[in-house]
C-alpha cells in the first residue's frame, strides 16, 4: 500500500464554528444571572441584616427581600434578634422533644466548682439570652459567643465561691441564679456585647459522686430533724391551747364561785343584821317566829313523828312504835 496515498486519505475532524454573537449572548446571560444571584437577599422574620461594604459597616435591614451591590462588594450577616438563644454549662442537649436527652460526659471541667467553705459541688446551669444590638454583637467583641460563655462561667464560679455547700445544694439556689443573672448582665453591658440575659437556670446541683452517700446521709438526718421538729410543734399546738383554755375556764369558774360566795355572804350578813334589828324591837315575837321557821325546815325531813303531850293524864298500855299506824295519828305522823 502506498503510504503517501493513505496519509492523503485521512483527514482530522474539524470543530463546528460557534458564531461570535451566540458566545457574547451566553456570557451576558451568565453575568446577568450572577448579578441577580449576588444582588438580592432575604432577611428572616426573626432576624436583622447587617450590611457590610468591603467589610465596613453600612447599616441594618429589616425582615424581607432587599438589594445589595453584587459580586460581594456588599455582604450581609444575618443576626437572630428575636430568637431566644441559650448556652448550656456542664452538660449538652443530645435531643429535644417530649423526653429530652442530655449528656454530661466530657463537661466536668465546667461543672466542678469550689464553694466558700472549701467543699466541692457539681453545678449544671443554662443561660438564656437574646441579641439586642447586632452591631455590638458582631463588631465590639471578638468571638462573642465564646467570650459570653467565659463570662458566664466566671460569674457563676464567683457567686458559688461566696456560698456554703449547703446553700448551694438546698436553700440558696434561687438567690444564686438571680445574682448570676444580675452580675452577668452588668458584665455583658460593660463589654458592649449587645446581649440581654433573659434567665439563668440552675439545671442540676449535686455533690461529687464520691461524696454523694455522705451528703445523702446528712440530708436524711436533716429531714428527720425537720420531721421531729414539725411533730413536736404540732403536739405543742394541740396540747398548749387546750391547756390554756382549761386554765382560763378554771379561772373563770373560780371567779364565778368567788362572786357567788361573796354575794351569798353579803346577803346572809344583811339578813342577819335585819333579823337582829327586828329581834331587838320584839325579842319574844322574833324568837318564836325563828323557832317556827326552823321547825318548818326541819320537820319535813323527819320520816315518822310521835307527839306526846306531857300534860296528858291517860297513859297507853302499849306504844307499838314498830307496828302499824296508831289510830288517829294520820298514817304514823
Amino acid at each position: 500500500m502506498n503510504q503517501g496515498n493513505f496519509g492523503d486519505q485521512i483527514q482530522m475532524p474539524q470543530m463546528p464554528k460557534i458564531p461570535g454573537a451566540t458566545v457574547r449572548t451566553v456570557i451576558l446571560l451568565a453575568v446577568i444571572g450572577l448579578i441577580a444571584l449576588t444582588s438580592f437577599y432575604t432577611v428572616g422574620p426573626e432576624e436583622n441584616g447587617v450590611v457590610l461594604r468591603f467589610g465596613k459597616y453600612q447599616g441594618l435591614t429589616d425582615p424581607g427581600l432587599h438589594f445589595k451591590l453584587p459580586f460581594n462588594i456588599e455582604t450581609v450577616d444575618k443576626v437572630p434578634i428575636q430568637r431566644q438563644l441559650k448556652e448550656e454549662f456542664g452538660f449538652r442537649t443530645v435531643s429535644s422533644g417530649v423526653r429530652s436527652e442530655f449528656s454530661n460526659r466530657g463537661f466536668a471541667g465546667e461543672a466542678n466548682m469550689l464553694t466558700g467553705d472549701l467543699n466541692a459541688a457539681v453545678v449544671e446551669w443554662v443561660v438564656q439570652y437574646r441579641i439586642v444590638d447586632p452591631y455590638n454583637y458582631l463588631f465590639r467583641v471578638r468571638n462573642v459567643r465564646q467570650t459570653f460563655r467565659d463570662m458566664s462561667e466566671a460569674v457563676m464560679r464567683s457567686v458559688i465561691g461566696d456560698r456554703t455547700v449547703n446553700e448551694v445544694l438546698t436553700i440558696g439556689r434561687a438567690e444564686i441564679a438571680d445574682l448570676v443573672h444580675q452580675n452577668l448582665q452588668e458584665l455583658a453591658d460593660q463589654y458592649e456585647s449587645g446581649i440581654k440575659v433573659d434567665q439563668v437556670v440552675l439545671q442540676d446541683v449535686n455533690p461529687p459522686d464520691k461524696v454523694k452517700p455522705s451528703f445523702n446521709e446528712v440530708n436524711e438526718a436533716q429531714q428527720e430533724k425537720e420531721r421531729l421538729i414539725n411533730e413536736a410543734q404540732s403536739e405543742y399546738n394541740r396540747v398548749v391551747p387546750r391547756a390554756e383554755g382549761e386554765a382560763l375556764q378554771t379561772i373563770q369558774q373560780a371567779e364565778g364561785y368567788f362572786l357567788e360566795r361573796t354575794n351569798n355572804a353579803a346577803g346572809d350578813s344583811a339578813r342577819f343584821v335585819a333579823l337582829y334589828d327586828e329581834y331587838r324591837k320584839a325579842p319574844e315575837v322574833t324568837r318564836k317566829r325563828l323557832y317556827l321557821e326552823t321547825m318548818e325546815l326541819i320537820l319535813p325531813k323527819i320520816g315518822r313523828k310521835i307527839v306526846v303531850d306531857s300534860e296528858s293524864s291517860g297513859v297507853l298500855p302499849l306504844l307499838n312504835l314498830g307496828g302499824a299506824s296508831l289510830p288517829g295519828t294520820g298514817g304514823g305522823n
